[in-house]
């Protein structure tokens, strides 16, 4: 099985600090993932794309790991 058709692991995000007198940036980001307010969780795939918005915002945020998605 190649890397390409592999399932991606899922992730879980938690909004836990606020964006006030965050830069648009970074609050580009949380939006991304689809986060909307404080204490609000999405699941999100472990995408190069995700990780890198959940490594630029990840001090604002509480990370789970919660295994692969189902197909």
């Amino acid at each position: 099985m190649n890397a390409a058709s592999a399932p991606a692991a899922r992730i879980r995000v938690t909004l836990v600090r606020s964006l006030a007198k965050r830069t648009s940036r970074q609050r580009a980001c949380v939006r991304g993932l689809g986060l909307r307010r404080l204490h609000h969780s999405v699941e999100v795939n472990a995408t190069p794309e995700n990780l890198g918005m959940i490594r630029a915002v990840g001090y604002l945020l509480r990370i789970e790991e919660i295994g692969h998605a189902s197909e």
